[in-house]
């Protein structure tokens, strides 16, 4: 009897050892799925980055997430952040990814990790270190040894730590995939057979790492065995596996796009989102993740790009600060619900499909329990009225309309019943106007005139290849010396300089020549300004500027930086032209600015003794200039925003914390902008674009966490180009008015995101029109007083619902013709 209960222990004991814990889930694939634990699954996934918001946001972020239908969370690796300087690792604060990934299991939902360690992103240098750069001999992404040793040692350390956490579904953990690489198949072409032999061996090292989950390579068709395939983009309905074992699955549905300095705001509809799920879906998906679900903010100077803006809003259903962002969030929610309705019949069904006409099909998933349908109208134009199965049903133009039974449309993705909100910033709490004081950048003569740096070569060099990417800003310095029989010389002369800098601004002999910004994605380019030079020694002084490394395509890693030359002084004679290249000069070189190296944003530097600031005559519109003042915390629990409108370009800091680079002064340009989008028809980033003729970023996030509730705040700048500190201001992000376009036989849900509801603007139902803003009452309405029933159902609570219905709003005294009729409803917070 002993021996039996030994022997049967020794089994269990094996059986933990070979499949991992009792509590452990196994994860794998076939042609239609990922399936867990022997179960196809129907997987909605939402892309939120640790790094982008704060540790104290992140349960809020994950909670909405899975309120909103969500199952899954998704997130990249950040390896220039983890890793900022070889062999030295940082996963303390927002960094700290085990937390993350617990945060994420503690709400029991799923987890993917793209280790990448290449993530793009829009984040600097796509999460490379800039010190992996400058190793001897360094190619990315190819077969080379450096880079190779490099990336394996980084994903190596990246799965161990969720090992010994016991974080993958192997073990019990929410990882249930893993990513190695990312969008390689978009470049591969590029590298030629080292492009083909390098994903072969991200392959077969990331097999070797035995993680016990799948592994899948976004955007690489004909991925290397055993690793899945995916697509990115903003459409995948008519993606196809090249591996026919390989489910259908989607890792980045592009909910939006991210916005650059100068550049519009882009805005994707809810509308046309939830049209590129349902076609998905309709079309044999069965994973699909959000990219992003929350965007977040890019604090410090992790934004990548060039030109990358401090906010990376993405118009996501999560709004930068965390606020459901209504319709997207909403109109969404309702399609998850359905579509987890609908998982036996879609992982499962025989599918056949039904071609209706005029760009409209109808797609059957039949089991022997229940069947389930979509009706999709591709057509960009022409709305569809057809029969299916002895019924007819109205699909408009560009929608999908769901069936759960393959009877009644329980969804369109066209008629959205889900509110807006209309977010506003509140300064009813706002502090007493900050007192400020300033000083000068240390920038002196010592550097301008004399020419002093860090260190000496002779000729010029590539600016990261000197910063390590330490400092956005790098001086190159040079002295020349010219006398009257200069060939050069003459009354009109020139200084030239070939720059891909981001930022160019130039001194001679101490005195400020001008500078030069790059618009429209223009990185290559000529500065010449006239200058007055002098027989004897001139100092030239060469600011460079640096607003985010390159984060995309082939070789991205070895494009320009800084000012590569030639820089040249050029004399005018009448028709003839002199030129004196000073690129095999000798320059000084000086990485960053004093006041970055002596860390006047710290909180410390208040108390040094040589470091004083004044609060007499404080300039406007001074370039090279820091400020600071003191400010108390606004009240309550709304998200804290700063206005920096009036400001030109820097960084600013709140208690010595970097909330990112600020460029209000940097407006889009005039047109290209709609009042109305349409959502019919395919999305691009310039499609539905707001904002024309407005700074880019005026608003920067201040998180809750970053902020002293009691005693004061410190907020500092650095201001480079010249701005009116007095302009800022710090205010809270409320929803300030919530309109409502319901369709009749449906709910509304309304509510002021935890404010009370003080008042009805508007409410008719029938066939009124208009924008949220100027709603106005159709030709036919409800006999019974709208604005009375809303006001009596909502009026003084935090949230309310109703029935869209001619019983709630009564009859119509006109016939509506043949639109539906509708509630519309404008509510004040």
């Amino acid at each position: 009897m002993k021996m039996k209960q030994f022997n049967l222990l020794s089994l269990f004991l094996i059986l933990i050892t070979f499949f991992g814990s009792a509590n452990s889930t196994i994860v794998s694939h076939d042609e239609r799925a990922i399936t867990i634990d022997g179960q196809r699954r129907i997987l909605l996934s939402g892309s939120i980055h640790y790094p982008r918001s704060t540790s104290d946001m992140w349960p809020d972020l994950i909670s909405k997430a899975k309120d909103g239908g969500l199952d899954t969370i998704e997130t990249y690796v950040f390896w220039n952040a983890h890793e900022p300087s070889r062999r030295q690792y940082d996963f303390s604060g927002n960094l700290d990814l085990v937390r993350f990934i617990k945060t994420i299991q503690s709400a029991g939902l799923y987890s993917v990790l793209r280790i990448g360690p290449y993530v793009c992103a829009e984040w600097n240098y796509g999460g490379f270190p800039v010190w992996l750069h400058n190793m001897p001999n360094m190619k990315f992404r190819t077969i080379n040894p450096g880079f190779m040793n490099e990336m394996q040692n980084f994903t190596t350390k990246i799965v161990n730590m969720m090992k010994e956490e016991s974080l993958f579904a192997s073990q019990g953990g929410p990882i249930i995939l893993a990513q190695i690489e990312n969008e390689y198949g978009n470049v591969i072409s590029s590298y030629g057979a080292e492009g083909k032999a390098y994903i072969d061996w991200c392959a077969n090292m990331a097999n070797s790492l035995d993680i016990g989950v799948p592994w899948i390579m976004c955007q690489q068709p004909h991925a290397p065995q055993p690793m899945i395939e995916t697509c990115n983009g903003f459409y995948c309905d008519q993606y196809k596996p090249s591996n026919p074992s390989s489910p259908k699955m989607w890792t980045e549905n592009w909910t939006g796009w991210f916005k650059n300095w100068g550049g519009k705001h882009p805005y994707r509809t809810a509308e046309d989102l939830a049209f590129s799920v349902a076609r998905f879906f309709q079309t044999g998906g069965t994973f699909q993740n959000y990219y992003m679900y929350h965007g977040g903010t890019n604090f410090g100077r992790v934004a990548g790009g060039p030109y990358i803006t401090t906010s990376y809003d993405y118009d996501a259903p999560l709004d930068e600060y965390g606020n459901l962002n209504q319709p997207k969030w909403g109109h969404l929610k309702q399609l998850h619900t359905l579509l987890k309705s609908m998982e036996k019949p879609l992982t499962y069904g025989n599918i056949s499909t039904i071609d209706l006409g005029n760009s409209v099909t109808a797609t059957v998933y039949s089991t022997n329990e229940k069947s389930s349908c979509f009706i999709g109208n591709v057509n960009a134009t022409a709305d569809a009225l057809v029969n299916f199965k002895g019924k007819d049903y109205n699909v408009p133009a560009w929608s999908v309309s769901v069936l759960p039974d393959c009877d009644k449309e329980a969804y369109n993705t066209a008629r959205v019943n889900t509110q807006t909100s209309i977010i506003t910033e509140d300064s009813c709490d706002e502090p007493e106007k900050l007192k400020w004081t300033w000083r000068p950048e240390f920038t002196t003569q010592k550097t301008i005139l004399k020419g002093s740096g860090d260190l000496i070569a002779k000729g010029l060099v590539d600016q990261k290849d000197v910063t390590n990417d330490a400092s956005d800003y790098l001086w190159y310095m040079t002295r020349v010396h010219l006398d009257k029989k200069d060939p050069i010389w003459s009354r009109n002369m020139s200084l030239r300089v070939h720059s891909n800098a981001h930022v160019l601004h130039a001194y001679v002999n101490g005195k400020y020549v001008g500078n030069q910004i790059v618009r429209d994605n223009k990185f290559d380019y000529r500065f010449e300004k006239k200058v007055n030079l002098v027989h004897g020694t001139n100092h030239l002084a060469l600011l460079s500027v640096s607003v985010g490394l390159q984060n995309y395509g082939p070789f991205f890693e070895s494009g320009p930086t800084g000012i590569n030359g030639p820089v040249k002084l050029v004399g005018y004679k009448g028709d003839e032209t002199v030129e004196k290249d000073l690129s095999k000069h000798q320059w000084d070189y000086k990485i960053g600015l004093n006041g970055f190296n002596n860390k006047l944003f710290s909180l410390k530097s208040a108390n040094h003794h040589q470091l004083k600031w004044s609060t007499e005559k404080l300039p406007a519109d001074r370039m090279l200039s820091w400020y600071k003042a003191n400010f108390k915390a606004p009240l309550g629990k709304d998200p804290v925003i700063v206005d920096l409108n009036g400001l030109g370009k820097g960084e600013v800091w709140i208690n010595g914390q970097s909330i990112g680079r600020y460029w209000p002064s940097f407006n889009s340009s005039e047109d290209g902008c709609t009042e109305e989008c349409d959502y019919r028809g395919e999305y691009g980033s310039d499609k539905c674009a707001f904002m024309c003729g407005k700074p880019t970023q005026r608003w920067y996030h201040v998180p809750r966490s970053f902020l002293n509730d009691k005693g004061h705040n410190t907020i500092t700048l650095f201001e480079e180009m010249g701005g009116d500190p007095s302009m800022v201001k710090f205010k809270t992000v409320v929803t300030g008015r919530v309109c409502a376009k319901a369709h009749e036989h449906n709910k509304v849900e309304l509510s002021c995101n935890n404010r009370p509801i003080s008042a009805v603007k508007f409410a008719s139902f029938g066939n009124p029109s208009g924008l949220c803003g100027s709603f106005a009452a159709g030709t036919c309405e409800g006999a019974k007083d709208a604005a009375k029933i809303v006001a009596k159902e909502c009026v003084g609570k935090l949230n309310c619902t109703m029935n869209v219905s001619s019983h709630k709003f009564g009859s119509t005294n006109l016939d509506c013709g043949d639109s539906p009729k509708r509630l519309f409803v404008e509510l004040e917070c």
